[in-house]
């Protein structure tokens, strides 16, 4: 669809660290999106339901709730897809984020360039994907 080129892209990118915050922040406006960053998982799922980004990177360990309870809650009630980056490590870990929504799974530190990859490679995928 040509509509979909045309539109801006969005990012919204839910991480408590700032300077973790401005690096995606720059992948992401390289890679031509439009960003908004939130430092906790309750902003994180209301900044997701108000600007209905294409792309959300989520970080687990947050204040207030943690990144696998937003990671349900914006799967609930939207299509984004969730890129989760965590220093969070351990196959539980990785299968919990995924399980929760996630569409990928990348641990800190993450590389800038595989992470850009990622992002091309998600967005190759079909987007009119269903939820069941």
């Amino acid at each position: 669809m040509l509509d979909d080129d045309a539109a801006p892209k969005t990012a919204v990118i839910v991480e408590d660290d700032p300077d973790v915050r401005h690096l995606l922040a720059e992948v992401l406006e390289a890679a031509g999106f439009s960003t908004v960053s939130v430092g906790n998982g309750i902003d994180g799922v209301r900044a997701v339901l108000n600007y209905q980004p294409l792309i959300t990177t989520l970080d687990v360990n947050m204040p207030g709730i943690d990144g696998f309870e937003a990671a349900r809650r914006i799967r609930a009630q939207s299509d984004t897809y969730i890129i989760m980056l965590t220093a969070l490590d351990e196959e539980a870990d990785v299968v919990l984020g995924l399980s929760a929504g996630a569409d990928e799974y990348l641990n800190k530190p993450f590389r800038p360039r595989e992470l850009r990859a990622r992002i091309d490679a998600l967005l190759r995928r079909p987007s009119d994907r269903c939820r069941g």
